[in-house]
């Protein structure tokens, strides 16, 4: 599966360490950015993953800040995206399961590079359970 991937400063190691696990689960990681420890503003590197998920070059996204809600913030103006901020496997889980979120938004100062692991492995092996969520999902968008 290719999966874009971008952070800002407070996400980068974790953005590195997360690229390595996607090889290593068999992904293909798209690298939005950013490239180095120096401050940077999140919505130049959340911007371009919700654009190639919502182009349908990347089939989810991950994106990491330090709070995870700048990002997410960001993500959620795009059409189509659905972009969830998850500090444990379990709200991942239930993301993906019951609102079909396909952007997955991980808070780097609040939980460990192993739980962010946890979290991104959950979002991407959990499918949409559709249903009664798919009705709810479907009246999420601004007409």
């Amino acid at each position: 599966m290719k999966i874009a991937i971008g952070s800002d400063h407070a996400g980068y190691e974790y953005k590195g360490f997360l690229i390595d696990k996607l090889k290593e689960w068999g992904h293909e990681a798209i690298d939005c950015g950013t490239n180095s420890p120096i401050s940077v503003d999140y919505p130049d590197f959340a911007h371009p993953v919700a654009d190639k998920v919502s182009k349908g070059i990347a089939q989810l996204g991950i994106l990491i800040c330090g709070s995870a809600n700048g990002v997410a913030m960001t993500a959620n103006k795009h059409q189509d995206i659905r972009a969830a901020i998850s500090w444990t496997s379990e709200i991942a889980q239930l993301s993906r399961e019951h609102n079909d979120a396909n952007v997955v938004c991980i808070p780097a100062r609040f939980i460990t590079q192993r739980m962010a692991s946890s979290i991104v492995k959950t979002f991407l092996e959990t499918t949409f359970e559709g249903g009664r969520h798919g009705r709810r999902v479907g009246k999420i968008a601004c007409q």
